[in-house]
């Protein structure tokens, strides 16, 4: 989910946290309660300061590590024990408990979005990603606020948070079946499909999704139940070629690689150089895919510039190929 969601639902859980009569019972462990679930509820994201280094490692360790079993574990122990030290007298057990939840509950939201995260590491890398969630969804976010206005209005925490958390379980039990039924028509419709990547969209009732068949990338939308086939691509394996197997070596392809699962791939040839590019075909927006990986090399073989992330306009891509900001 976006930052602001997690921090609403740090801050809601504080108040559910109520329902425990320690805390109710003593306002210095629920003040440090309340402190360790907003904490709690961002820090599996702690790693956005990746972004600050480059794109690549952004890509392929965001929701990586940060969001492994053994990283939910030690967030909530991390957290509980720095408030812990800085007010000793509260009992440590439900500050603890209560902090482990949040940043529990933060990994579980994240795996029903299309963007997805490696929660089952270590005993596997591979991106959980269900697609029935947006990672902006306004009910969700809303729900939470009107949740905190209320209490700051008076009403009972506790009471006002359970009833907000049981309508929440209800929408995302609603959204799971929205995905299901979409997914049985596309096998319906294609009964070669192998693999589809829903993504629904901020609006109720739109979603997009990317369809592998056996031969073909199927991209689509889908608009109060009705599917639209919008594109559709060869799948070609990649070429084993010393072209791509230069570009796979390039950090920026490799970090796209090991995140999009489904995706077209070109090769252009221009005047001093090759251009290989690989689209993400999950996100198309406005007839544009803007999740992309580009990688140019010269005629002898060296890589001269690389870029991947999220790109709305060829002009800002090339801006971002320029080799004077990407120097080899």
């Amino acid at each position: 989910m976006d930052t602001g969601t997690h921090i609403a639902m740090g801050v809601a859980l504080g108040g559910l946290a109520t329902l425990d009569p320690a805390v109710q019972n003593d306002p210095a462990l629920f003040n440090a309660i309340l402190v360790g679930t907003i904490v709690g509820s961002h820090a599996p994201d702690f790693d956005t300061v990746l972004k600050l280094k480059n794109n690549a490692v952004y890509i392929r360790h965001h929701r990586g590590a940060t969001h492994s079993i053994p990283a939910v574990l030690m967030w909530g122990v991390l957290i509980a024990g720095i408030i812990h030290a800085v007010v000793p007298s509260v009992n440590f057990v439900h500050l603890w408990a209560w902090t482990a939840l949040a940043v529990v509950i933060h990994v579980l939201v994240d795996i029903p979005n299309a963007y997805g995260t490696q929660a089952y590491r270590p005993f596997t890398d591979k991106w959980v990603a269900k697609g029935f969630i947006n990672t902006f969804d306004p009910y969700i976010f809303l729900l939470h606020i009107g949740g905190i206005v209320a209490w700051l209005l008076g009403a009972n925490p506790a009471f006002t948070m359970s009833v907000i958390y049981a309508v929440i379980l209800l929408y995302y039990i609603k959204r799971y079946i929205d995905k299901k039924d979409i997914v049985k028509k596309i096998h319906d419709y294609f009964p070669d499909t192998e693999e589809i990547a829903t993504s629904p969209t901020i609006k109720q009732n739109e979603w997009r999704v990317a369809i592998t068949t056996t031969n073909k990338f199927y991209v689509g939308s889908v608009v109060h139940g009705h599917i639209e086939i919008l594109e559709e691509f060869e799948k070609i394996q990649l070429p084993d070629n010393k072209i791509m197997k230069l570009a796979k070596k390039d950090k920026n392809i490799s970090a796209f690689l090991s995140f999009s699962p489904v995706y077209r791939w070109e090769i252009n040839d221009y005047d001093d150089f090759t251009e290989v590019r690989f689209i993400d075909l999950r996100y198309r927006s406005n007839e544009h895919y803007p999740f992309v990986a580009v990688v140019q090399i010269d005629d002898n073989m060296r890589i001269m510039t690389s870029y991947t992330g999220w790109i709305f306009s060829e002009q800002k891509l090339q801006s971002k190929l320029d080799v004077e900001n990407n120097p080899i």
